[in-house]
């Protein structure tokens, strides 16, 4: 299904959008990536939901991704004996491990890897920051804090730890069988919540054994920090600004989300900008004027992908929601400033053939009257380094392998279509030229790049590039073969 558009949209399932027509009405209207979130729903309601979304990739004969997010370990105070308390800023509040009900004076924090790292002036904060404590002492199993901002806490609420890096695994056991489960049912994408370093993603690799893609959710400080060796570890990544938010100032999330979509951009990685991003959706058919801007921000920015949470799980409006991030990308794709913009941060990379051979496609395609890129992948690799030069004509990536094409559904400006195996680069340019056609990017006088790689279904190889008629009476006349 042809997008006039080259941004991605990825929207969350969710009990508004479980069943099939719905799932296919969020695709007509844009969605290109589907996120089935394991925090919510059991295997079996995962299941149906990934079964409907390849019934609609074979009905409209459209490769779609799939996105399981993992949910991560989740840090959260334990149960108060009247449901909950009113913390006074100033008053002392103790955490430790003593599972009796809390009190307005102390509660259970389960969790003594916490108190192993904490350090006195650590911040903890409670209820997405609402509530804010500073540790003044602490040892191994407990915690005294002072009340810094106060409020109402109440039972399980979760808790943030922003200055340290905690000894904790990135995969729960819960993770572990989720994630299992998510690679024996054949999706596209893992996402990681909760990474804190490199060896977070490592771990997940090596259960995942190929079987999907890692997308690391950039949402801890440390994240940031040790940004560089996750996105070295990572095939993908995401700018989680929700958790980011609570743990950092939230003044600092722009600039940071800025710089990490630039670095994914650098390393022919996708990446994702998440959260609130239409978040009045929810309940509204209308978005604010200032959450289009913050989708238009994104997409000026170069991300890959944008992203919707609540608004197409849970909302009342998830197709509206989708449409209306569809038209903001078109408005936004379709302004003289965006090019110039993209055009501007565009960097010069030239590390190998396959550098050369996309970055050289992109510069001719712009000189003439080239109508689209089309690149065979095996891996997707070469599609990525297409991507990454942001061309101004279309992106086709054609490959035998379906797995390839549901990966780059998430990528920026890709456009897959599946196709046979091929054993001759004749072949794959008739290949190339009658796809273009059948999808509309070009007629049979018009011309197009191809690039590929000799020999054949071999990853890694890309060598060629070819500017060829879209006429097949042409091709046979003039293709040396």
């Amino acid at each position: 299904m042809r997008r006039f558009r080259n941004v991605k949209i990825v929207a969350t399932l969710g009990p508004a959008s479980e069943d099939y027509d719905t799932i296919r009405a969020l695709h007509e209207a844009g969605a290109d990536v589907f996120r089935l979130n394991m925090s919510h729903g059991d295997h079996d309601s995962i299941r149906e939901k990934h079964r409907i979304i390849r019934q609609i990739e074979h009905d409209l004969d459209s490769p779609i991704g799939i996105l399981a997010d993992l949910q991560g370990p989740k840090l959260r105070v334990g149960e108060f004996a009247n449901g909950e308390e009113e913390l006074v800023e100033g008053a002392a509040f103790r955490l430790d491990l003593d599972p009796a009900p809390g009190t307005e004076m102390r509660v259970c924090l389960p969790h003594p890897e916490i108190f192993e790292a904490l350090e006195p002036g650590a911040r903890l904060l409670v209820n997405d920051g609402k509530i804010r404590l500073t540790v003044t002492e602490c040892g191994k199993d407990y915690a005294e804090t002072e009340v810094i901002t106060g409020g109402t806490i109440s039972n399980r609420k979760g808790v943030n730890v922003p200055d340290v890096v905690l000894p904790l695994a990135a995969l729960s056991e819960k993770d572990r069988a989720d994630l299992e489960f998510a690679c024996q049912l054949g999706v596209d994408w893992l996402a990681l919540s909760f990474v804190q370093r490199a060896a977070d993603v490592e771990e997940a690799r090596k259960l995942c054994d190929g079987r999907a893609a890692i997308l690391s959710k950039i949402e801890k400080p440390s994240a940031v920090e040790w940004f560089d060796n996750i996105l070295a570890a990572s095939d993908g990544i995401m700018v989680a600004r929700g958790d980011l938010g609570v743990e950092l100032p939230v003044q600092n999330v722009p600039p940071i989300q800025k710089r990490l979509v630039r670095k994914c951009r650098a390393a022919a990685k996708p990446v994702i900008v998440a959260t609130q991003m239409l978040e009045s959706m929810v309940e509204s058919p209308m978005p604010t004027r200032a959450e289009v801007s913050d989708v238009a921000a994104a997409i000026y920015e170069g991300a890959d992908a944008i992203m919707l949470s609540a608004e197409s799980a849970a909302g009342d409006y998830p197709v509206e929601a989708v449409h209306t991030m569809d038209n903001v990308a078109r408005e936004v794709e379709s302004d003289p400033t965006y090019t110039e913009i993209i055009e501007a941060s565009r960097r010069i990379e030239r590390r190998s053939v396959a550098d050369g051979i996309v970055a050289a496609a992109r510069e001719i395609a712009e000189a003439t009257d080239i109508k689209a890129i089309c690149c065979f992948t095996q891996s997707g690799t070469t599609a990525l380094l297409t991507a990454r030069e942001r061309p101004r004509v279309p992106i086709m990536a054609l490959s035998n392998l379906r797995g390839t094409a549901r990966r780059l559904a998430l990528s920026w400006g890709v456009n897959c279509v599946l196709c046979g195996e091929l054993e001759r680069f004749k072949s794959a340019v008739i290949s190339a030229a009658r796809a273009a056609r059948e999808q509309g990017y070009a007629e049979a006088l018009d011309q197009i790049v191809i690039t590929a790689g000799v020999p054949f279904n071999v990853p890694g190889t890309t060598n060629i590039l070819r500017i060829a008629p879209c006429q097949e009476s042409l091709l046979y006349s003039t293709d040396p073969g």
